[in-house]
């Protein structure tokens, strides 16, 4: 029988700590400390330093903010409705130095009239930087609110962008 009993770590970025939560079907999540709709680990999750697949996300994301990948390879464990999870799979198709408006994203799922709840649902998105929806925009780009803060959002554009390293390194600090 399988252990669903999630485990937990934080995992430090150059755009601050992340807590990556995990159980035997796959990543729970990885969100910024102080992400909104994330209140932090739960009392029921273990800290586990050593757990497979939190330190294969930690290295996914080392590698990933070094330049060496521009895309995850984790097995994901979504929580969410089924319309979230229709969003989050939308986001995750969103390649690197790409963005799209969230009536982009409604109408990819056959949801043209629904860009408020892809907006409502991104906020959700569990997965910070893994599942993209920082590369999510407003109508016209505007750059719109992000979970993890609007200057990490800002950030992580840059760096998708021709400038990237100079500009991350500026804004973390």
């Amino acid at each position: 029988m399988r252990n669903f009993h999630p485990v937990w770590t934080a995992h430090d970025t150059p755009l601050g700590p992340m807590i990556l939560a995990a159980n035997d079907a796959g990543l729970l999540g990885a969100w910024f400390e102080g992400q909104r709709h994330f209140s932090g680990p739960q009392t029921h999750w273990v800290r586990e330093t050593d757990h497979a697949l939190l330190r294969e996300a930690g290295q996914q994301l080392d590698a990933w903010f070094a330049r060496q990948r521009d895309r995850f390879d984790l097995p994901l464990a979504p929580v969410g409705t089924p319309f979230q999870q229709q969003v989050w799979q939308a986001l995750a198709r969103i390649d690197f130095g790409i963005t799209q408006a969230y009536g982009q994203v409604a109408r990819a799922i056959g949801r043209p009239q629904a860009s408020r709840a892809v907006g409502a649902a991104t906020g959700r998105n569990p997965w910070s930087i893994i599942v993209p929806c920082h590369r999510l925009l407003g109508h016209g780009g505007a750059l719109t609110g992000y979970a993890g803060g609007l200057h990490r959002k800002q950030a992580l554009l840059a760096f998708e962008g021709p400038e990237a390293v100079p500009l991350l390194l500026r804004d973390a600090a």
